[in-house]
């Protein structure tokens, strides 16, 4: 087969949604694999509900946990048969042109590892709230990166569709605690040599909640993604100097930004994820006494701190 859809599973609020409209693609050849992560929920039930022969369902029997999410990535990709593999979110969904707009862009540009699509953001009644900002058609690796850097770039997981030899190549995707920026460096990976291409057309359906992982976790645990990433960009840097003029002018700003782009993801962790709402002040305190150990001074924790209180306060109007 052609394509390889696969739900790493452990929600079951949106699991239905989610297989329901990766059965209705208006392209018929791929597989639907889905692993229950030893969730709590009942999984088999949801799953028991679909009568399809395409779908081939696997259950951990040891959680691999939040911090470990990419360990199931990698599980789900083990079980992958098909030439291309997209990875989705136990709750996002799929456009029913999903897999037919793929095959377009990959006959247009067959040579590739990785393509992207734009993508809605849906709430928890699937209703549309926004749009992520539109690709060029094909870009290099180190233009990504730069966009990315500079938040010009919106992008989930289940955006990319890979070409699933490369992903086994390189060992699957790359690990990160908490999958903190996972998906950027297998992208990056991925596009390393022959860049990315990109469909205009929104096919994919994030679906922004609370309880995503991204929005959960510890912040010792993201703080030390955030330093592994830093050491992933470093090595880029190291060793993939380009020769091509606009992809020079784009690794020098790279290379420039670098630092200012990962104090401003640790200041970020702080003020969003570290200091909580209902105990704002003690956890101040607490980021003040430890600064060093989280490689900020006494004005960017201040920062911090202050950017708190502004999320707190929007949250209140």
């Amino acid at each position: 087969m052609k394509y390889s859809i696969a739900i790493p599973g452990y929600k079951g609020k949106f699991l239905f949604k989610c297989i329901e409209s990766i059965l209705c693609q208006d392209y018929a050849d791929f597989e639907l694999i889905i692993v229950n992560d030893a969730s709590p929920d009942n999984l088999d039930d949801i799953v028991n509900q679909f009568n399809d022969s395409r779908i081939r369902y696997f259950k951990n029997e040891k959680n691999c946990g939040a911090e470990n999410v990419v360990d199931n990535w990698n599980i789900c990709l083990s079980y992958a048969q098909g030439d291309y593999f997209i990875l989705m979110g136990d709750d996002d969904e799929l456009m029913p042109n999903y897999l037919s707009t793929f095959d377009r862009l990959i006959k247009n540009f067959p040579d590739l590892n990785v393509y992207h699509c734009r993508s809605f953001i849906i709430n928890d009644q699937s209703d549309i709230i926004r749009l992520t900002p539109s690709w060029p058609e094909r870009e290099s690796v180190y233009e990504n990166i730069w966009h990315r850097m500079k938040g010009l770039r919106s992008q989930y997981i289940s955006d990319f569709l890979y070409s699933r030899e490369h992903l086994v190549s390189k060992g699957g995707f790359f690990k990160l605690p908490l999958a903190w920026a996972s998906d950027d460096i297998t992208s990056f990976e991925a596009s390393m040599s022959k860049g990315i291409a990109h469909t205009q057309e929104p096919i994919f359906c994030y679906r922004e909640s609370d309880t995503t992982i991204s929005n959960s976790g510890s912040v010792d645990l993201k703080f030390k993604a955030i330093r592994e990433e830093e050491i992933w960009y470093d090595n880029f840097l190291k060793n993939m100097q380009p020769e091509k003029s606009i992809d020079f002018y784009f690794y020098q700003n790279i290379k420039a930004e670098k630092n200012k782009y990962f104090l401003t993801k640790r200041i970020e962790t702080i003020a969003y994820s570290g200091i909580r709402e209902r105990f704002i002040f003690r956890d101040f305190l607490f980021f003040f006494k430890n600064k060093k150990q989280y490689n900020l001074t006494f004005k960017q924790v201040i920062y911090a701190f202050i950017l708190a209180l502004k999320k707190s306060k929007s949250k209140n109007i």
